[in-house]
């Protein structure tokens, strides 16, 4: 069985390709999860925050926004102490500050979803992808993206790291096209 090289051998990884990566996504929570673990990704590797996202569901009232928007500093603190996460002020500042626009967003578009997927005009982007050199880090759309996330409070979403959510939430197939998932996640 072919898949992205990305996935390496390490179970962890191997199992986040072959069962979610790609995989186009509607489910607001899930989407939200992935906007926190990828801003506390930034300038990090993915493994380190796969390897800590049981932690940070537990830490994080498994993402629910509704709560997460009413953390106090207080609250900030003791996560803040917390080694399972990243402890990094400004990431669990802008977890914080994310789950906040997040209600925002849901309230204007009706569901996180549909903010998202409005960037694709509502279906994924079939890439036909050889290599991976071939992907790109940030595209126009993941740029676009990214200006509107900034304006609304969105905090650590840069447009590589949007690029990375819409390849990870399905906005974008890039799985190259010989590995299995990239017929897969299409069906």
């Amino acid at each position: 069985m072919e898949r992205c090289e990305w996935a390496g051998d390490v179970p962890l990884y191997v199992a986040y390709h072959d069962d979610e990566w790609g995989t186009p996504e509607y489910d607001d929570q899930k989407l939200f999860e992935f906007v926190i673990l990828e801003s506390a990704q930034a300038g990090l590797s993915w493994i380190t925050i796969l390897r800590k996202r049981e932690n940070y569901r537990a830490a994080f009232d498994g993402f629910d926004p509704d709560k997460i928007a009413r953390y106090t500093p207080k609250r900030v603190d003791k996560l803040l102490q917390d080694p399972g996460i990243i402890r990094n002020r400004l990431k669990v500042e802008a977890a914080v500050g994310s789950a906040k626009a997040a209600l925002e967003v849901r309230d204007e578009f009706g569901s996180i979803a549909e903010y998202f997927w409005q960037f694709v005009d509502g279906k994924p982007i079939i890439n036909r992808f050889k290599t991976m050199g071939e992907i790109p880090a940030k595209t126009e759309i993941s740029e676009t993206m990214m200006k509107d996330m900034k304006q609304r409070g969105f905090k650590f979403f840069g447009p590589t790291i949007a690029y990375a959510h819409m390849q990870a939430m399905g906005l974008v197939n890039d799985h190259v096209t010989s590995c299995f998932r990239w017929k897969e996640v299409q069906e």
